[in-house]
């Protein structure tokens, strides 16, 4: 069957209270649709004003004016308000009927609120919005929150992606809409959820992001990435010297020891001084090998060089959080680089493996998030260009 794409849109609400790790980890774990893209908007008032027409023009849902309510909410909510513009979190999904999919995963509004008790929490929306009617005659909404919003249709999902691609050019992926006060006193700072946590479909890559949300801080980017061999070599590049550091010598005693145990012979210190510069060297520049491998999917040395630059076989997500003392909230939260020696609590005490399976990274002062965001290049629009080669199969071309 074919393959399609679509969306889900989360509100600025839902992103302004830290609820996007708990939405996203309902929308991995229970669809069968790959992720493919991310990315951090905030809408001006045209393509508010057009998506808000596209869900007004949609079919009314049974027994509710939803499309109404959620028409309104777009207007008043998705667009610049007293001078700021708002965050909102595009996603993009691929698979055989997305929309249908999505539409599942995120339910829809509670029909019956005579009672507390009535309430489940089965769907993203059964969890996170809120539908609040006056009185028991319904006829008035005192509150609404969708927390989401994804097409009823695929017809409608085709509609709404051509016009966020025609809108989405130019549109910067990281998002400043504070007053200029705002960022005298504050860092930014770059998270990197590994592969680990993306064979298969799972929850885990939300739970990571609910656990840093108790920092506080703002995402202000995001990057679905594969990495190819040339950024993990360069992102990396700064840890080889101290990785040889650290693990030659221990390569190289071990060596002596195996030499001495196997041969039953005691071994001069001068000996071992030479294995560290063979062996230990060697196997040092095999563990760094092996980091490439992890992040970018393939070895260096299994893929000529001129293919150094194309994308990687794994997946990552690349996360950009601001705040005051945002580089050491997050490495706190985060935990020791070796999950045996993370703090309870920590992220890789929770899902971390081992010193390179640790589940996420994160940058270890600004300027090393500086050149990370750099290394990859978290200003290049990618789901500009996933929105084009997938209407180009519709025969919608870009602008």
């Amino acid at each position: 069957m074919q393959q399609s794409l679509s969306y889900v849109l989360f509100t600025p609400y839902t992103v302004a209270k830290s609820r996007t790790g708990g939405v996203l980890s309902r929308l991995l774990s229970r669809v069968s649709l790959e992720l493919v893209g991310a990315q951090m908007i905030a809408m001006d008032s045209q393509v508010t004003d057009e998506y808000a027409q596209i869900i007004r023009s949609r079919e009314k849902e049974e027994n509710t004016n939803i499309s109404e309510l959620l028409h309104t909410y777009i207007e008043r909510n998705l667009g610049p308000s007293f001078g700021s513009a708002h965050r909102s979190l595009l996603l993009l999904f691929r698979g055989e009927n997305p929309t249908e999919q999505l539409s599942q995963v995120v339910g829809s509004f509670q029909s019956d609120v005579a009672s507390v008790e009535t309430v489940t929490g089965e769907s993203i929306r059964d969890t996170y919005a809120d539908l609040i009617y006056l009185d028991e005659t319904r006829t008035e909404v005192r509150y609404f929150e969708p927390a989401v919003i994804t097409a009823q249709s695929q017809a409608e999902a085709d509609q709404t992606l051509a016009l966020f691609s025609r809108w989405i050019d130019g549109q910067p992926n990281i998002i400043t809409n504070r007053p200029a006060d705002y960022y005298k006193d504050v860092e930014r700072t770059l998270v990197i959820i590994k592969p680990d946590n993306w064979k298969y479909a799972s929850s885990r890559p939300g739970m990571i992001i609910d656990m840093f949300s108790r920092s506080g801080l703002r995402i202000i980017g995001i990057k679905v990435l594969k990495m190819s061999v040339a950024q993990a070599l360069q992102f990396y590049g700064p840890t080889k010297d101290g990785l040889k550091a650290r693990l030659a010598p221990i390569y190289g005693m071990q060596a002596r020891e195996l030499l001495e145990g196997e041969f039953n012979v005691h071994l001069p210190a001068q000996l071992e001084e030479t294995l560290t510069e063979s062996f230990g060297d060697m196997y040092s520049e095999e563990q760094f090998e092996r980091i490439v491998e992890f992040m970018a999917g393939i070895k260096p040395s299994d893929l000529d060089e001129s293919d150094w630059d194309k994308p990687g076989l794994v997946k990552s997500m690349v996360l950009i959080y601001e705040g005051k003392n945002a580089v050491q909230k997050i490495r706190t939260i985060l935990g020791a680089t070796d999950p045996n020696k993370a703090a309870a609590g920590t992220i890789r005490r929770e899902f971390g493996s081992n010193i390179r399976v640790n589940a996420a990274h994160a940058s270890d002062s600004s300027a090393s998030a500086e050149r990370e965001m750099a290394v990859l290049d978290v200003n290049e629009n990618t789901t500009l260009a996933l929105l084009t080669d997938y209407l180009s199969t519709k025969g919608v071309s870009h602008p």
